[in-house]
Formats: structure tokens, sequence, C-alpha cells
């Protein structure tokens, strides 16, 4: 017998196999007959018709192992105190449930209640702060390219980034159902402010990426073009005809550069 098939007359029945059981037995087949067609043992079929015939149900019976701490209302209570922060762990919510209840819970069962319930620790989705500008200035970019139908072969795109140095930055995991990863209180907004770091500028293109280049110090408009477009952004992407650099719109610490100006001084060092 294949190993799959005998795990399986191991496992609980389930209630569709419960109804198709009690089905085959009341249109005549035998217990050898039905075993055969679910799949398990004789004497289980035995043992779910006898418990139709005598006591009319079929559900399970509860096992013999120990009860549950917590009633039906308590995991509720425990799913709204997990809901309230995202960010808790089972050891931070087992602390908590401790104090608010006088129940003790480790944090195993914790997470078991919480499974069942349908809530998962995840990895949350990171951004920086925006605002409202922000979120305005990259719909607008969106729904001005939403129907683009430039090259993408000369297009390159630019950005920076900050490695942090000083504040705790590791994994942090968050509570919550399928589906609901861009909720307001799923998202962890990242620092952005002066704390010591490293700041890199890069560039990728259709077939090519620029080197990484280390940016001491504030980046405006100026140092911009003089330290990154001129000597470095040229270097990398000047092979290509008819280029159109593409920074991110709305980036709270942008360098407060106009996209046009940007073309105008890549074309003007091209055609040098």
């Amino acid at each position: 017998m294949p190993r799959r098939r005998k795990r399986a007359r191991f496992e609980q029945l389930t209630e569709f196999e419960r109804g198709r059981i009690i089905g085959l037995r009341e249109a005549g087949l035998s217990y050898r007959a039905v075993a055969s067609r679910v799949q398990r043992n004789s004497s289980t079929v035995m043992r779910v018709w006898k418990q139709w015939t005598d006591e009319c149900r079929t559900t399970r019976k509860s096992g013999s192992g120990p009860r549950n701490v917590t009633s039906a209302r308590d995991d509720r209570h425990l799913v709204r105190m997990a809901r309230t922060d995202r960010t808790a762990s089972s050891r931070q919510l087992a602390a908590l449930w401790s104090i608010a209840t006088g129940v003790s819970l480790c944090a195993s069962s914790i997470r078991r209640r919480l499974l069942q319930c349908g809530l998962r620790a995840r990895t949350p989705l990171y951004r920086i702060p925006l605002t409202h500008d922000h979120r305005r200035l990259r719909l607008q970019w969106a729904n001005q390219h939403r129907d683009w139908r430039a090259d993408w072969q000369h297009v390159v795109f630019s950005d920076e980034s900050r490695f942090n140095l000083w504040y705790h930055d590791g994994r942090i995991r968050v509570r919550r159902y399928a589906g609901e990863r861009h909720l307001p209180e799923c998202i962890i907004e990242r620092h952005s402010g002066r704390t010591p770091g490293v700041m890199v500028w890069g560039a990728i293109a259709y077939h090519r990426r620029s080197q990484l280049l280390r940016i001491v110090g504030n980046l405006n408009s100026n140092r911009y073009i003089r330290e990154v477009l001129q000597p470095e952004a040229v270097l990398g992407v000047a092979i290509f005809t008819n280029i159109h650099l593409q920074s991110r719109p709305g980036f709270p610490n942008g360098v407060g550069i106009d996209p046009l100006e940007v073309d105008e001084i890549l074309k003007g060092l091209s055609d040098d």
C-alpha cells in the first residue's frame, strides 16, 4: 500500500467522509466494500455506522486530552489584543494576557490560538513617512505614465538609499489576516531623520547599472548636479541615446531639482 494512502487511514474522518460512509451503508454495501471505497479500515466504518444507529449523530467525540484553558470568548479577547498591537510578540501577549485575566498562558499557546483564528506573524510593509503632497505627486506620476508607450530601454531610474548604523532596524513581525498587508496599522514607517549611516546613489537601466556612489553630507540640487550627474551618471549612461533620467516622484528627501532640468543637463553633456 502506498505510504500516503496508508497514512490517510490514521487521519481523522471529515464530516464529508462520515456522511459518505452512512450513505454507502444505507445503499446496502458491506462494511468491507464501504471501507474500500473511502480508503479506511473496516473497524472505522463499523464505529461510524454504530454511532449513527445508536445515537443518531456523526460528530466526533471529544478526546481525552487536556481541555483548553481559554474559551471561545477568551480567544476573541486575545485576537482583539493582538490586533490592537500588531507588532507585539507572543511572549508580550502572554504577559498582557496574564495581567488582564490572571490566567497564565505560554507563548506557544498564544501562537496556536492566533493561528487558529487566522492571525499569522508576517513581515510588515516598510515605507517612509509620506505627507499628503507626497501621495499626491506619486499618484499624479502614476496616472501620467499609466498608458505610457515610451521605449523603456532608454529610461534610467536613479535612487538614493541610506543604510542605518545606529538604531535597531532588525526583523519585526506584525500579526494580520491574509490580504491586510497594506492596512495602515500593518505598515511600519522607517526612520528618515539624521542618524549615523551611509548614503549611496545608484542608477539602473534596461541592460546595465551604474556604480554605487557614496554621498557624504546633505545632498541638494547643486551637489546633485555637480557630484552625481556630471561625473558619475553620465559616465554610466552616456552610451544610451535619447536617455531620460527618472527619479522617484514625491520623495520626501528629494534634492528639489526639476526633472526637465535634469534632461537638459544630460542632453548637454551627451552632446559634449
